[in-house]
């Protein structure tokens, strides 16, 4: 499965190979945005929980289809209140 994972806050290169094979995307927001393939559940797990050992905020969590280009999809993940 695809997924795209939002964190508040941006992510330096150094982190590549901390969330390899992911890709890091720093928005104009503020956001990044790690996207790539999850192989099952207790992987999806592993990264979520780098993501909190490093104290970053989770936004969202979006399983997406893939695309050839690496690109994001079009929409943005709806937000859960906190």
């Amino acid at each position: 499965m695809y997924y795209h994972i939002r964190v508040q806050g941006h992510l330096d290169d150094i982190w590549a190979a901390w969330f390899d094979p992911f890709t890091i995307t720093n928005a104009a927001n503020g956001e990044a945005v790690l996207a790539g393939d999850v192989p099952d559940q207790s992987a999806l797990h592993g990264l979520l929980i780098k993501i909190r050992d490093l104290g970053l905020p989770l936004i969202a969590v979006h399983a997406a289809p893939a695309s050839p280009s690496g690109a994001m999809p079009d929409h943005t993940p709806a937000r859960n209140p906190a």
